[in-house]
């Protein structure tokens, strides 16, 4: 693959400071911001400008981006090293329409399970228990904890960690006899997911619950696995081997959210992602929301080596937004090689991590404003309170979020080293009308294509996920092939451990 020349560009083009560019640009404000989905993007407070914004078009168009575009929605096989499609976009209703027609017919299947849960076919249900890991809970986790905290249909936990005291936790909330258990796992064989399944499935009989097996659903690609693990084939909700997992939340990996919000909400998500999707696919790139904020992140990580990228959400119902993007950004991006099999030669994706606000703000800004690092920094935030105390609450809240980055780009100088602040310092605020499901699946929706677009101009294949894989390799070998073929180290660890 031959480097595009608009690389040359952006790396030998001038560096404004943010001041210069407020400035110098009138319109800037309305050149870097944008309202999609009940969403307001802007980016006027990076330092993306309108020449930057025209070579980074170049690069896309060197880099084929709209054409990358048409084969993730036609359903052709973009994740080349494993040979499949990505047809997380067809379970909203966008992409190839055969796909489209077996994801409604799946999700009808789970809306008809539903129903009959609710009907109290499966007893009087009060508790969900899934199961899952990586993107099997964090999705799902995402969803019942921001739009599920005041539905009172059903108590939920989802339990990913195969340390057993997270698994006892909801063991003392749940009365088995009332407990429906979700199992999420593509391949039906993910060993923290099926330890945790079985640790359940003992919880429940030990409680003297008749049939347990009877209260297990199973949310899979691989329906011929749950079965013969013992899930009734009324109960397995399938989804296509194509929705990778970090992308799978719209598909039965969703059922708690599904189960917990109902069926409208559920709905409403996929809508909400689906209209993203569209601007997506048809808005111009220099006012594509998904794209402008790629060229914003590979502006920062590759010409000014910015190494890791902050969020923050103001706003306690997004709280696990940040370890959702982790995810979804490092797992997709985390790569040394190219879609063609040649070693990547620039940096990849950047290092996610981020927080909440305002607890945010006492732990880890002053390194923000201060530090020797240069870190581009994301606020999420909504306008409508998810709670109905004193506005002041929600007003401090706000002005906090604003305040910071309006401090981070404009500084302030001072004879005190210690009390002075560089600013110049980049954040970007994404500010939600509210948090509901039509809005949450718009916003979802556009981090995953913002991950494709990062993808596709660095041409990585962001759909596969081997670094995931050795590990887990090794730790199956220790227990069926000894500890010989490790180092010192790992072999002293062992044997402290289990004598």
């Amino acid at each position: 693959m031959t480097e595009s020349t608009a690389w040359n560009r952006l790396e030998t083009a001038d560096r404004p400071t943010l001041s210069e560019l407020f400035g110098a640009e009138p319109d800037r404000l309305s050149q870097f911001t944008l309202e999609e989905a009940g969403i307001r993007f802007d980016w006027s407070k990076t330092h993306l400008t309108p020449g930057l914004v025209a070579d980074f078009v170049a690069l896309a168009k060197d880099m084929n981006l709209a054409g990358a575009r048409e084969a993730l929605f036609a359903g052709k096989t973009v994740n080349v090293t494993e040979g499949r499609a990505a047809e997380h976009t067809a379970e909203r209703g966008e992409g190839n329409a055969e796909t489209v027609a077996r994801a409604r017919m799946f999700h009808a299947r789970m809306r008809a399970l539903i129903d009959a849960i609710e009907a109290e076919a499966l007893g009087p249900i009060r508790h969900i228990l899934h199961v899952g890991i990586g993107g099997s809970a964090l999705g799902p986790n995402l969803l019942v904890d921001a739009l599920g905290r005041d539905s009172g249909r059903y108590d939920v936990a989802i339990v990913s960690n195969v340390d057993g005291a997270a698994l006892e936790e909801a063991f003392n909330r749940f009365d088995p006899s009332a407990t429906l258990l979700a199992v999420a796992s593509k391949t039906f064989t993910t060993t923290e997911t099926m330890l945790n399944a079985q640790s359940a499935l003992e919880w429940m009989t030990e409680a003297g619950v008749e049939d347990p097996y009877g209260r297990v659903i199973a949310l899979t690609a691989s329906p011929d696995r749950a079965l013969e693990w013992g899930v009734d084939e009324t109960r397995v909700l399938p989804f296509a081997e194509s929705v990778g997992g970090r992308y799978s939340l719209w598909s039965s990996i969703g059922f708690p959210a599904a189960l917990a919000l109902g069926w409208d909400a559920f709905e409403e998500l996929l809508e909400g992602a689906a209209a993203m999707d569209r601007h997506f696919r048809l808005a111009p790139l220099e006012k594509n929301a998904p794209v402008l904020a790629a060229f914003a992140d590979l502006y920062y990580a590759q010409m000014r080596g910015c190494e890791t990228r902050a969020v923050f959400a103001y706003d306690e119902r997004l709280r696990l937004l940040p370890s959702y993007l982790q995810q979804l950004e490092m797992e997709s991006n985390g790569k040394r090689v190219t879609a063609d099999g040649k070693p990547l030669t620039r940096p990849s994706a950047p290092i996610t991590w981020g927080g909440v606000g305002t607890d945010a703000q006492h732990a880890v800004f002053q390194l923000l404003h201060q530090g020797t690092h240069l870190v581009p920094v994301e606020f999420i935030a909504a306008i409508e309170p998810g709670h109905p105390l004193d506005e002041a609450h929600h007003r401090q809240l706000l002005v906090n979020c604003f305040a910071q980055g309006a401090a981070l780009m404009a500084g302030r100088e001072s004879d005190d080293l210690a009390r002075a602040y560089p600013g110049d310092r980049p954040s970007t605020t994404i500010l939600l009308d509210q948090v509901d499901p039509r809005t949450l699946g718009a916003l979802i929706a556009f981090y995953e294509h913002r991950v494709f677009v990062n993808a596709a101009l660095l041409g990585i294949n962001p759909f596969d996920q081997f670094g995931v894989e050795l590990g887990k390799e090794i730790a199956k070998s220790i227990d069926s092939e000894g500890t010989e073929r490790f180092d010192a180290s790992t072999r002293a660890l062992i044997a402290r451990a289990f004598g």
